[in-house]
């Protein structure tokens, strides 16, 4: 019976505040909240359906049927609420149901408006209470990005989206070189460090690319610097073919450089010394998935 109904490939527990609502992912990608759980969660004792409906039966929840609360659903809601999603559970069993989880923000402000018209009788005043705790909850953090976090799906989310930003920051194919990198980039990094400045000419420290790498490739976006060493490798003498930059894209990834680099550049004009620079570096424009300083020495 189950074979033609899509499948959950993660499940979890969403909390928001004190309130807990188990929730999906399912394989073609919707996430979906629990209709037993959203009913829950906005307090209703009564989560089975009517009598003369058959058990397990897909069902608006009890306390949006209320006369007091029904006018104020929109019609493509009802619609929607009318037929939830039948699913197979991560772990198999039973058929379980859920709405999408973008219709819990709807259901709240369906909650909300009947309480603005006066319209909730006494015992129905908490539906609106609890419902906005939700909304503000949700207005913090999406709804989608709390279901991936709660079922682990921000792991395959995450994959997908720093593919979208590889590909628009990097090239398909090298492009030719074009001076990106300010002299004062240099001039100044030189100068926090304590070095004698004799012009681009002169051969540079090697630790000065470790250090380009750490303040510009490692904190201009996530993955480019790991992609961009994989595209454009040292040879057997440690050299590279090309500039890491000549990867970049026109449109994106080279505007995206030059902002960067201007932010870099008044930070080291305000700084000192190398460690206060390195400091402004960390709080304004950390690298992602580590709090970790560089070394201070060569």
């Amino acid at each position: 019976m189950n074979k033609h109904l899509p499948k959950a490939t993660h499940d979890g527990e969403l909390r928001i505040g004190d309130r807990i609502i188990p929730c999906a992912v399912l394989e073609d990608g919707t996430r979906v909240l629990s209709t037993r759980g959203i009913t829950r969660a906005l307090g209703s004792r009564k989560t089975g359906t009517p009598e003369g409906v058959e058990i397990g039966a897909p069902n608006i929840p009890p306390f949006l049927a209320s006369k007091a609360i029904s006018p104020f659903i929109p019609n493509d809601l009802m619609v929607r609420l009318n037929s939830p999603i039948s699913y197979v559970p991560l772990h198999g069993g039973r058929s379980a149901f859920g709405y999408e989880a973008t219709l819990l923000p709807k259901i709240c402000e369906v909650l909300l408006d009947a309480d603005k018209a006066a319209a909730l009788r006494p015992n129905q005043k908490h539906f609106a209470e609890i419902a906005n705790v939700l909304i503000r909850g949700l207005a913090h953090v999406g709804i989608v990005a709390l279901v991936d976090e709660a079922t682990g799906y921000q792991e395959v989310r995450d994959r997908l989206a720093l593919q979208a930003i590889l590909d628009a920051f990097l090239r398909k194919e090298l492009a030719a070189w074009a001076k990106r990198f300010p002299d004062e980039f240099y001039q100044q990094m030189f100068r926090l460090r304590g070095w004698q400045w004799k012009g681009m000419s002169v051969n540079r420290p090697s630790v000065v690319g470790k250090f380009t790498n750490d303040l510009v490739y490692e904190r201009l976006a996530p993955g480019i610097l790991n992609e961009l060493e994989t595209r454009n490798p040292k040879d057997d003498k440690g050299q590279r073919i090309a500039k890491h930059h000549q990867w970049l894209t026109e449109d994106v990834g080279h505007p995206a450089l030059a902002q960067h680099l201007h932010a870099v550049i008044g930070f080291m004009r305000a700084s000192s010394t190398w460690e206060s620079f390195y400091r402004l570096m960390q709080r304004a424009f950390p690298k992602k998935g580590t709090t970790i300083e560089m070394p201070l020495g060569d």
